[in-house]
Formats: structure tokens, sequence, C-alpha cells
């Protein structure tokens, strides 16, 4: 046998003990357990099914529904001012800084680095350097160096696009954070709208407790009254009084809520004048329910990432069992001896290339455990997506149905308003006439008040409930636009290659 078919045998050989010896580390057993679910499987009640009659999606800037020029102001500079959107926007700069040093271990490498020592020999003519006994020499050298990963078995390509997954990620979370706080300052300036329209009644009440007190001391006056009807009507002015106060500093409160959503301090949130909200047309719905709807919520798109960056991170860590080649290689120029620059002849250049293998044989478990690890991570956010997709089908269910009953009690709460203000003109005639006593009035009053602060609450509450369901619809976001395919969510199998030792009941 020729001596050249001999080598390459011995070679060959070679290999193929190592690749056997890598295979004993068998990922036999190691695998995800969980689906993500699909949201047209899942059953939906009436209130979404009955959604599906319209056909549209919230704007983007679906808070200018409600006619308030100071609000939409005041989103726009919570936008552009607010830390949590300025930490979320810091996220994304690092996922995808971090996606760029994941990707460029893809690319040819390659450092230079250079020596210069002068170096002095110790004199001892029997043990020392011999000829070279007390002199002094440079000893220097210059080199550039270069590898590049071959990549076989798709490790890095795998590391790569799971960087680049998790940025995917943290653009959704930015977009879930700016909903979030476009929702909170809604909800905080209705809340404040809601505080004016209690203090104007609590005020409207005291003017009316005050008037009933100013009657009482004219009948008291003219003969037909008592100091005890007086002394009823002047009963309740210090708590009115104590209520009015507690609503200024609710809308104080709120005040600075407002401000430090917006990233701004208390005296900016002082500027806030009286809200002028107003709900306008009824919101419309996509009418392929309910996948478009969860599709373009944040929260599921960010999960559906993780999915997918979960799934290469299984690739990774399977490609982790193979051997790992790398080309390699060097251009350099030594000498020790002579002048300081003298190892720049080119007598004195050298170079090498050749390929660098590095394989696991005995490991102790770790790339088991690695794998193992990885396939629980993707199990875990596998389970995260589900129950985010099933928490937003509840959600935007209670939302809707919710929205529905505001709009029912509105109605009704109107119609209370109007009786009780109807009974109390009646009394208050009644009374005026000397026809009833101050305590009918009294009660005809309370009603009325509590009527009103009631519908006021009812409205505040259908305002609110509007805006907590264009939120669980994803608030015009369009994060739906972004999100990657069912395909690469799916966990990978474990190559057969891997399987080398695998018995029939392990084998994946």
């Amino acid at each position: 046998m020729p001596r050249r078919h001999i080598r390459a045998l011995h070679a060959f050989s070679a290999c193929a003990l190592c690749l056997t010896l890598s295979g004993c580390i068998g990922t036999w057993g190691i695998a995800p357990q969980s689906k993500t679910l699909q949201a047209n499987q899942l059953t939906t009640d009436d209130a979404i099914r009955e959604a599906a009659r319209d056909a549209h999606w919230p704007a983007q800037q679906w808070w200018r529904g409600y006619g308030d020029p100071q609000l939409d102001a005041w989103i726009d500079q919570a936008l552009a001012g607010s830390p949590s959107l300025a930490m979320a926007a810091a996220r994304v700069r690092e996922a995808k800084a971090l996606a760029g040093v994941v990707e460029s271990a893809e690319k040819l490498q390659a450092n230079g680095n250079a020596t210069l020592k002068r170096h002095n020999w110790p004199e001892d003519q029997f043990y020392g350097p011999g000829a070279l006994s007390g002199a002094n020499t440079w000893d220097n050298n210059a080199s550039i160096g270069f590898s590049y990963a071959l990549d076989l078995w798709g490790r890095e390509r795998n590391a790569s696009e799971q960087a680049v997954d998790q940025a995917h990620m943290s653009v959704a979370e930015a977009r879930q954070a700016q909903l979030e706080l476009e929702n909170n300052v809604v909800r905080a300036y209705i809340q404040l709208s809601l505080h004016y329209a209690q203090r104007d009644i609590v005020q409207a009440e005291l003017a009316q407790q005050e008037q009933i007190v100013a009657l009482a001391k004219r009948r008291l006056d003219g003969g037909i009254g008592t100091h005890f009807e007086v002394s009823q009507a002047e009963a309740p002015l210090p708590e009115t009084h104590r209520q009015i106060d507690s609503l200024n500093e609710d809308i104080a409160l709120t005040r600075n809520q407002l401000a430090a959503l917006a990233g701004k301090g208390p005296g900016e949130g002082a500027k806030l004048q009286r809200p002028s909200l107003a709900l306008a047309a009824p919101l419309k719905l996509p009418s392929n329910l309910p996948a478009e709807l969860v599709g373009q919520r944040p929260d599921v798109v960010a999960s559906r990432w993780q999915v997918a960056a979960q799934a290469r991170g299984i690739d990774v860590a399977h490609a982790g069992f193979f051997p790992n080649v790398d080309l390699v290689g060097s251009l350099g120029f030594m000498a020790t001896g002579g002048g300081p620059l003298e190892f720049l002849t080119g007598r004195k250049f050298n170079y090498n290339v050749g390929p660098a293998i590095s394989l696991p044989i005995f490991d102790g478990g770790r790339l088991r455990s690695q794998l193992g690890v990885a396939a629980a991570g993707y199990d875990v956010a596998v389970a995260r997506y589900n129950q985010t997709v099933i928490g937003a089908l509840k959600n935007i269910s209670d939302q809707l149905i919710r929205r529905e009953s505001m709009k029912e009690q509105s109605h009704f709460a109107a119609e209370s308003v109007a009786a009780a203000q109807k009974t109390y003109d009646i009394a208050m005639i009644a009374f005026q006439r000397g026809l009833t006593d101050y305590l009918n009035v009294l009660n005809a009053q309370t009603l009325l008040f509590r009527q009103q602060q009631v519908q006021q609450q009812v409205q505040a509450a259908r305002l609110v409930a509007h805006a907590e369901l264009v939120t669980a619809l994803g608030g015009g976001l369009e994060a739906g636009k972004d999100v990657p395919d069912e395909q690469r969510q799916r966990a990978p199998k474990t190559p057969a290659t891997l399987a080398i030792f695998d018995t029939p009941d392990h084998a994946e």
C-alpha cells in the first residue's frame, strides 16, 4: 500500500475515533415537552364573537378620541420625557449591541501583537547560556494572527439568530412599556376629571345647604320655623367643607402623579387645567377574532420572540456535542539576537496556518446539563407564551363585557339622577310652602347628590373601560407586524448524529 494512503488511513482513523468518543456524550432523554397554544383553537365567548361585526383597529394615538387637547399634549410630553421609556429604549440599544457582539463570532477575527525585549544573559560558563554568557541581546517578535470559525454545526449562526430574536423581544417590550405608560396617563387623567366633577357636586351640595340654612333662618324670623330646624340645617356644613378639602387634596395628588408619569416635577403638574374629556365614537374592532386581537399585543409578540430565542438556544446547546473546527493562522517576524529591528528582515519571516479542532469526550455531564437548561428554558418560554395568550383573551373579553355594562349603567345612572332631582325639587317647594319639614328636604338632597356622584363614577369607569379595551387590543402600536413565523418558534429535534450510542428506547 502506498505510504500516502497509509497516512490518509491513519488520519481517517483518528477522526473516526474522536467522533466515536464524542458520541459517548449522548442527548437521549433531553427534549422540550411543551407546545405553544394557537389562539384560534381557544374557545371564545359571546362578547368577543359579537365584537367581530366591526372591522377597524384602534388608532395609534387612540387617546385623541377623548377630545381633550391637554391630554394629547401631556401624553406627547410623557412619551418624550418618561424615565421608564428611556430605560426601555436603552434596553433595545443594549440588545442590539449584544446581538452585534454575538454576530462578530461568525466573521474573520484578526489581531496583532509585538514585543521588544532587551535580554541580559547570566555569566555562568558551566551552567549558563554558553556563548551568550554575560551578553545583552534583543529578543523581539511581531505577528498578526487570525481565526475563522467554520461553524460546521451552526452553533455560531444559531447563537447570532438567538441574539437577534432577543433584540426583537426587547423592541416588543419597549412597545409594551409605551402602551402601559399611555394607559397609566389616561387612567390618571380620568381620575383627575372625576375628582373635579365630584368637587363640583359637593360644592353644589354646600351651596344648597347654605341656601337651606338661610331659608330655615327666614322661617324662624317669620315665626313659622324653629331653632331645631336651623340647627339641623347647619349640622352638615363642616362635613361638606371637609369633603371639598379632601377632593382638593386628591386633585393635587393626581396632578403630581401625572407629572411623575411624564418625567416632570410637581410644579409642571400644578399647571394642569381641568380636563374636558368626552367619549367619542365607539371603539371598532378587527373582524378576525381572536387571532388578530391577540397577535397585536406587544406582550404576546415579546413572548413569541422569547420562544424563538429559546428554540435557537437548543440548537446552540446541540452544537456543543460536535467537534468544533476553526481555521487559524498567523504571519510574523521573530529573532533573538542582532539589532533592535533586525527581526523585521525577510529572513526572520514565519507563518503558520491550519485547522484547530476541539471536541468533547468526557465532561462530567456538562453538555447534557446545558442542553437540559436550554430545553427547560424553551418549556418555560412556551408556558409563559401560553399564559400570556390566555390572559390576553381573558382581558379582552373582560373589557368588552365591562364596556357594554358601563354603557347600560350610564343610562340607568342618568335616569336615577333625573328621578332624584325631581324628588328634591318637590321636597324643596313643599318645604318653602311649609308643607313638609326639613328632614324630607335633607333626605331628598342626600339622595340627589349620591346619585350624581354615582353617575360621575360610572362615566369615569366607562372612560377607563374604553382605555383598558384599547390597551388590551395592543393600543394601535401594530406590534403584530414584527413577529417570528411558526417554524422559527418550534423546538428543534436532536440531530441523528448525536445518537451514536443512544438506545432505541431513548433516542429522540
